[in-house]
């Protein structure tokens, strides 16, 4: 059998709503994507988070056995066409492909803000630069915090404008990520992982910071970020408690739209 072409990213999109379209035969559109994005999430997690591995197998298991074989193997071609399309292009597949479903009305109205105006905001904002190179070059990082993720647009957005610009956001960025919403954060944390963006996927309210869930991206497991972060936290303190004032004074902290970065 021949190696067919890569694929575009519009015939990545346009193949995985086919896909989906093919398994609502039996349920609600919005249901299957729902479900989709939550198998997803938990497959990828499964992968490296050991410590929450049986009671995510567990709820993988009670939510594939409502589909038959044929459905089952349709979610892995879909899984497929969103690995292939991200890697055409770092951008907001499965929120274009939300909208593209027209399931906004499903989610009490809610939309996804385009890729490309991400894109343009994140290019507009992006007096972080030297900020970044510099990080790079001493071997610090930056924290990304986003409060309502959605399905990460801005984020990735960030990360795009980063590799475009000579910097390995692997390595400078890392994200904390939260959203209300368990679909959101499946979304989100599936982009997260298939780019390989270390991050923390919270599902959880910002004002009272009560959470459900949290998913570690691939990323941030096996590139040792929990004890890079928790390192970096003792020397912050460390600093705090013999000198109240240097945070103060040395801190660089870059406010842009959604999202606050804070270099370390």
């Amino acid at each position: 059998m021949k190696n067919r072409l890569p694929l575009s990213m519009n015939e990545c999109q346009q193949e995985f709503v086919r896909l989906i379209k093919e398994n609502s035969r039996r349920y609600r559109l919005h249901e299957v994507f729902r479900d989709f994005c939550e198998m997803a999430a938990l497959a990828i997690s499964n992968s490296v988070d050991l410590a929450q591995f049986e009671a995510r197998e567990a709820q993988y298991m009670q939510i594939i056995k409502r589909y038959e074989p044929e459905e089952a193997r349709r979610f892995s071609k879909m899984l497929a066409m969103v690995t292939e399309g991200l890697s055409t292009s770092p951008h907001d597949f499965l929120g274009a492909v939300f909208m593209a479903l027209e399931l906004s009305d499903s989610w009490k109205g809610q939309f996804f803000t385009a890729s490309e105006l991400c894109k343009l905001m994140a290019r507009l904002n992006n007096g972080p630069l030297d900020a970044w190179r510099q990080a790079q070059e001493e071997g610090r990082f930056f924290t990304m915090h986003e409060p309502a993720v959605g399905a990460g647009a801005m984020v990735i957005a960030y990360a795009d404008l980063m590799q475009e610009e000579g910097i390995n956001f692997q390595q400078v960025m890392h994200v904390n990520a939260w959203d209300i919403d368990a679909t959101a954060v499946h979304m989100a944390y599936i982009q997260f992982s298939l780019l390989y963006i270390p991050a923390v996927v919270v599902q959880g309210n910002t004002l009272t910071l009560k959470q459900w869930g949290t998913w570690y991206t691939p990323a941030h497991v096996l590139g040792g970020w929990s004890r890079r972060l928790a390192a970096e936290q003792e020397v912050v303190s460390e600093k705090t408690e013999l000198a109240p004032r240097y945070l103060a004074e040395t801190k660089v902290s870059l406010i842009l739209p959604k999202d606050q970065l804070a270099l370390f």
